[in-house]
């Protein structure tokens, strides 16, 4: 630290910001600055001394990534924070949103901004939701339940994993309502019936089946494991999140029949439709086509997501098949979306291309993983004030209020 006598005076008037940043870097307190100072991006090496201690004190949700990043085991921060092939997808999931501009409208009365929304009969309290994530014990002892009563504090919706590492029950008593559900069809029917008669005797009241299956390409993870196989091997079987003997949703179920189902077909999912009695989702929908044979098979809601840039490498990210997929279910079905979500900013300009609501996966997972309970509901405060905020500044007080006309999309370079 520099003493007293060592600070450089800085001149009154600098004339612009390139001026103040060559006076800055020619200073002599620069090194001491770039020390404090993280470089930009979310992958920042923080020195100790600057990483956030206390959960109440993040002023982004970026600023849990790198305390998770070094309390989570490596093996299991490799798998959740990679993509797939060359990761260019889960890159421009977070990318896209540079190209969608805002349109702010002034002199209107925002006292009164109101971020609920309803979807199948349930009102919530922003439309931001827990997207479903596998194995949160990976990620913190108490799991799921941290998770849990994160979203019950907070008012948000929970979708719940079939890689679960706890049972639906008891994520429904510590959430004080049964979660929502992201079923993986398994590769026999009986297994299936059995994990939905299940879910739906623990009262959740909708379904999405995941149907992004057909085996991924986890190049990243599988470089970045290489040093703690040994670790793993210690830890679970299989990849993290995946181990179906350690997940309490395969309890008293013979495992050599479990395994992800890659058969599926329309018909599949039109079996499954008339199995559930509740609401029916499917995740992984991304083009005009898919969304209008969800009308067609009676599916009730489209959850618009790439897998968190974890399917394919498409090199296409949600958002930005959003207006097609919306497009495609005319109005008739509720459209949700995940995928690079981390401003409220974000949440708003997905609203505005017509969406219902907004899932976040990692950034739940940095703030669990980096002070549990406390980190998911600081990562849930800060995103609904985020939103709240950006609501204000674009003069819409209610979400009807949020149209194409509050955003631009700037096509260059996208």
């Amino acid at each position: 630290m520099l003493s007293h006598h060592e600070q450089p005076l800085v001149p009154r008037r600098l004339r612009n910001r390139r001026e103040f940043f060559r006076f800055l870097a020619a200073s002599p307190c620069a090194a001491a600055l770039a020390k404090a100072i993280p470089a930009f991006g979310t992958q920042a090496q923080e020195q100790p001394g600057a990483l956030l201690t206390d959960a109440k004190n993040a002023l982004d949700v970026f600023e849990f990534e790198e305390v998770a990043h070094r309390r989570i085991q490596p093996g299991h921060w490799a798998y959740m924070s990679s993509g797939v092939d060359d990761d260019a997808t889960l890159r421009a999931n977070r990318e896209a949103f540079q190209h969608i501009e805002l349109r702010p409208r002034r002199l209107v009365d925002v006292s009164r901004v109101d971020s609920r929304t309803e979807l199948f009969g349930t009102t919530w309290d922003a439309p931001i939701f827990l997207s479903p994530t596998g194995g949160h014990r990976a990620y913190d002892p108490e799991g799921e339940l941290a998770t849990a009563r994160a979203a019950k504090a907070k008012g948000a919706l929970m979708v719940l994993s079939t890689m679960t590492s706890t049972g639906v029950e008891a994520v429904a008593k510590a959430l004080g309502r049964p979660p929502w559900y992201q079923l993986y069809a398994q590769s026999t029917w009986e297994v299936t019936e059995r994990l939905v008669r299940r879910v739906e005797a623990a009262g959740c009241p909708v379904i999405a089946l995941t149907i992004d299956g057909g085996g991924r390409n986890l190049e990243t993870y599988q470089r970045l494991r290489r040093p703690f196989l040994s670790q793993c091997a210690t830890c679970h079987e299989g990849e993290p999140g995946t181990n179906r003997r350690a997940n309490k949703m395969f309890d008293g179920i013979d495992l050599k029949a479990a395994g992800t189902q890659m058969q599926m077909d329309w018909k599949f999912v039109d079996r499954l439709r008339k199995l559930t009695t509740g609401k029916f989702m499917l995740k992984g929908v991304e083009t005009r086509e898919d969304a209008q044979l969800c009308l067609e098979h009676g599916i009730d809601g489209i959850l618009l997501s790439n897998h968190g840039g974890r399917a394919t490498e498409t090199l296409r990210a949600t958002v930005n098949a959003l207006p097609e997929v919306v497009d495609g279910a005319g109005g008739r079905i509720p459209v949700l979306i995940d995928g690079g979500f981390r401003r409220g900013s974000d949440v708003l300009k997905a609203i505005a291309l017509g969406a219902h609501a907004v899932g976040v996966g990692r950034p739940y997972l940095w703030g669990l993983g980096a002070f549990g309970e406390p980190g998911v509901e600081r990562v849930i405060d800060i995103l609904q004030q985020e939103f709240k905020r950006t609501m204000r500044q674009c003069g819409t007080e209610t979400l009807g209020q949020i149209t194409r006309a509050s955003i631009v999309v700037n096509h260059e370079g996208s």
